[in-house]
C-alpha cells in the first residue's frame, strides 16, 4: 500500500490519510518504565527493515546499512515491471541480493511486482501462473542467492485484489501457492501480507489455508494507521490462530509507518516500540518515496536524516531486550535494551511533547553510581541531513536500590532520544563478545540455556546442500583497527566426533573452523580460537554448516558467541 498512494490516497477503511502529519502528543508529565532485570527477547534488531529499501547499483552505501543492522526486506520479484510514483523498475530481488548479503539482511520476494501497475492490473490466469513459473524458476538458476527467506504470493489482497476478473482471492491463494510449490518446495511461503488487520478478513483466509494445506509460513499484514493498534491486532491473531487450530506462525509486519510518520523518528520509536513488545520476527518501514535510500533514511550521497540515528542506536543494541512500559497509550513510548557483557543499558524514546520522566529499575549490576548520557536525533525529514546526533547531558548519577529516575525537559515529539547508562568505570572501547542469538541467522534456531553467554544460543544449523536451506549465521561487527584479531568462538557439541563450520569474512576466501566433541547438547563453556583479519569499521563474519561457494560442514556445532580480542 504504502508506495504508490502518494499523491492520490483512494484508500479502504484503513485509510492512511487519517493519520495526522505531526504525531498526536498527550500531556506532558508521562513515565516511561525500563525494567533492565526482565529481558523478554534476543536482540535482533526486527524492526529495522525496508519495504524495497534497497535499489541495484549498492544503493544506499554498505556504510549507511551495516551499522543500522537491517534485519530483512521485502524486495520486487525477479524481472520487476512495479514502476511506484512513475520512477523506472528498480530493487530487482535477485539484482540486490548481494549488497543485502554483505549487510546480513535476508529477503522476501514480492511476486505481484512483476506488474507495471498499482493497484495490479490482472491480465489473465494463463499470464498469472506463467509469470509465477518464471519468477521461481529465476530465483532457483540464482545458485548463489541464500539470503531468500519467503515468498510474498501476493501484496494487499484487501486492496488490489480483482475479484471480478480473477475470482474470489482465497481460492487464488490456493491455486498461487500450490504452482509456487510445484517448483520450490523449500522457501517459506509469506500472507496474505493485507492492507490491515481485519479478523474477519484473515478468519476466513485461515479457515480455507487450513482446509487446503496451503496455510503460509509466514504471517503478515500491514501496520500503516497508528502504531497503538499493533498490540491489540497481534493479540487478536494468536486468539484468531488458536482456536481454529492452526501451530503459531512467524510473524512480519513487512510495511509500517504512513507517510506522515515515517520520518518523524519520535513516532517512529512508538512504532519499534510496539513491534518488539508484540513479538514479530520482522518488520519493514514502508516505501513511499524514492529507490535507493533506505526509505528515506539517507539523502545527498548517503548522508545520514534524523530517522538514520534512531536506527542507528537501535543498532547498537546488543544482549536481549527488556521490559517497558508507559503511562500513556498515544504518547511518550520506547524501546531498550541491556549488555550484560559490557554492562550498557540502550533506551530509545519519543513521541512525546514536555518533560518527561525514564525510571530505571533492575540496574544493580551497574554499581552504586553510573554515567548516563542523553541525546536527541530531529526530525529532518528525507532531504536533509543530519551529521550526527545532540548530546544534551552527561552526568554521573547515584543508584538506590537498583533504580534510577532520570528527567528529560523540553522534549519535542517529533524527536526521538536516546538514554545510555553505564558504569562510571567505563566500558571496552569497542564491542568485543557477539552473542550468536543477535546475528543475523539464516535457517536455523534461536535457543535458550541457562549455562549460554546472554542465556542464548544458535542451533540446528543442519541444512546443506542448496542455497534455499543454507544454514548459517552472519556476525556484523564493528572494530577500531584494521589488523588481525583473535576470534574465540563458544560452542557446544554434543555429536561424539569433531564437528566443522566454514568461516569467511567481508565475501572473502573460506576456511574451516574444527569443534571437538563437548559433553551434551545445549551446555557451553567449551571453546576454539582462530585468526581473523579484518578492516576497521564494520565487517561480516560468517560461521556456515553450507553456504555457497563452501562445499559444507559436518556435524552440528551449536554457536554461543565469538568474541575479538
Amino acid at each position: 500500500m504504502s508506495r504508490f498512494r502518494v499523491l492520490a490516497l483512494a484508500l479502504v477503511t484503513t485509510a492512511t490519510a487519517l493519520v495526522t502529519a505531526s504525531p498526536p502528543a498527550a500531556a506532558a508529565g508521562a513515565t516511561l518504565t525500563v525494567d533492565v532485570a526482565q529481558p523478554f527477547r534476543p536482540v535482533t534488531h526486527v524492526a529495522s527493515g525496508g519495504l524495497y529499501g534497497l535499489a541495484e547499483n549498492s544503493r544506499p552505501a554498505d556504510s549507511t546499512l551495516l551499522p543500522i543492522k537491517v534485519n530483512s526486506l521485502t524486495q520486487p520479484a525477479p524481472g520487476v515491471g512495479q514502476r511506484p510514483n512513475g520512477q523506472p523498475p528498480g530493487g530487482d530481488s535477485l539484482l540486490v541480493s548481494p549488497q543485502a548479503t554483505r549487510v546480513g539482511a535476508g529477503e522476501f520476494i514480492r511476486m505481484p511486482d512483476i506488474y507495471p501497475d498499482f493497484p495490479y492490473r490482472w491480465v489473465s490466469w494463463d499470464d498469472w501462473l506463467a509469470k509465477v513459473n518464471t519468477m521461481v524458476n529465476a530465483r532457483l538458476s540464482a545458485t548463489t542467492v541464500s539470503n531468500v527467506i519467503g515468498w510474498e504470493l501476493w501484496n494487499e489482497p484487501d486492496y488490489t485484489w480483482n475479484t471480478a476478473a480473477a475470482g474470489n482471492f482465497n481460492d487464488a491463494w490456493v491455486r498461487t501457492h500450490r504452482a509456487v510449490r510445484a517448483l520450490d518446495t523449500l522457501t517459506p511461503i509469506v500472507g496474505p501480507s493485507t492492507a490491515t488487520y481485519n479478523r474477519s478478513w484473515m478468519q476466513s483466509f485461515l479457515t480455507n489455508a487450513k482446509n487446503t494445506g496451503t496455510l503460509p509460513d509466514i504471517i503478515c499484514w500491514h501496520e500503516l494507521q497508528n502504531p497503538t493498534r499493533i498490540a491489540s491486532d497481534i493479540a487478536d491473531y494468536r486468539n484468531l490462530e488458536s482456536s481454529l487450530g492452526i501451530s503459531p506462525r512467524r510473524i512480519s509486519i513487512n510495511e509500517y509507518a504512513a507517510t506522515g510518520e515515517v520520518d518523524v523518528p519520535g513516532r517512529i520509536a512508538s512504532y519499534v516500540a510496539k513491534l518488539e513488545r508484540g513479538g514479530v520476527e520482522s518488520a519493514h518501514r514502508a516505501f513511499w518515496y524514492e529507490y535507493g535510500t533506505m526509505n528515506g533514511l539517507v539523502v545527498n550521497n548517503n548522508q545520514p536524516t534524523g530517522t538514520w540515528w534512531l536506527y542507528k542506536w537501535y543498532g547498537d543494541m546488543a544482549g536481549n531486550m527488556v521490559t517497558t512500559t508507559t503511562t500513556t497509550t498515544t504518547g511518550l513510548d520506547g524501546f531498550a535494551s541491556y549488555d550484560g557483557t559490557r554492562k550498557i543499558v540502550n533506551v530509545v524514546f519519543g513521541n512525546e511533547a514536555g518533560t518527561n520522566t525514564v525510571n530505571l529499575t533492575g540496574l544493580g549490576a551497574l554499581g552504586s553510581s553510573v554515567r548516563v548520557t542523553l541525546t536527541s536525533t530531529p526530525s529532518s525529514g528525507r532531504f536533509t541531513a543530519v551529521t550526527a546526533p545532540t548530546t544534551i547531558s552527561t552526568t554521573t548519577q547515584t543508584v538506590s536500590g537498583g533504580r534510577l529516575s532520570v528527567s528529560v525537559p523540553g522534549m519535542v515529539a517529533t524527536s526521538a532520544y536516546q538514554l545510555v547508562v553505564e558504569p562510571v568505570s567505563g566500558v571496552p572501547a569497542y564491542q568485543q563478545r557477539y552473542e550468536a542469538e543477535n546475528a543475523s541467522v539464516f535457517r536455523a534456531q534461536r535457543l535458550s540455556a541457562s549455562s549460554a553467554s546472554g542465556g542464548g544460543y544458535v542451533g540446528r544449523i543442519d541444512n546443506s546442500g542448496t542455497p534455499r536451506t543454507d544454514s548459517y549465521v552472519d556476525f556484523v561487527v564493528n572494530v577500531p583497527a584494521a589488523r588481525s584479531y583473535t576470534m574465540t568462538i563458544g560452542y557446544a557439541n554434543g555429536t561424539g566426533a569433531t564437528a566443522t563450520q566454514g568461516l569467511a569474512y567481508n565475501g572473502g576466501a573460506w576456511s574451516t573452523v574444527s569443534y571437538p566433541p563437548t559433553s551434551a547438547w545445549g551446555e557451553f563453556g567449551a571453546t576454539v580460537s582462530t585468526t581473523v583479519t579484518l578492516r576497521a569499521g564494520y565487517n561480516v563474519i560468517r560461521l556456515a554448516k553450507g553456504s555457497p561457494f563452501f562445499s559444507g560442514g559436518t556435524g552440528y556445532a551449536e554457536l554461543d558467541y565469538i568474541q575479538l580480542t
